[in-house]
């Protein structure tokens, strides 16, 4: 095999594996799409919790530590299911 050929044959091994590789993560990233808007949403629900007044009689205490607490889990959970 000529040294053309062979580094032809080469490219197209590594830019379909590159391919197969891609379509595998895009499928996984798909799966765990969910996962990731809802960290979003809890993130942004946090961010506004922490800037409002905190005259609520410890509801608005309580609500930050519970999304902390779900944030974490959230996070636990995209961990688990990337493996």
């Amino acid at each position: 095999m000529t040294f053309l050929k062979h580094r032809a044959r080469l490219v197209g091994l590594v830019f379909a594996g590159a391919l197969f590789g891609s379509a595998l993560t895009g499928s996984v990233m798909a799966y765990q799409g969910h996962m990731w808007n809802a960290l979003h949403a809890e993130q942004n629900a946090l961010t506004q919790l922490q800037m409002a007044v905190p005259d609520k009689g410890g509801h608005r205490v309580n609500a930050i530590n519970l999304l902390n607490q779900a944030i974490t889990q959230t996070h636990l959970g995209i961990s688990t299911g990337a493996r």
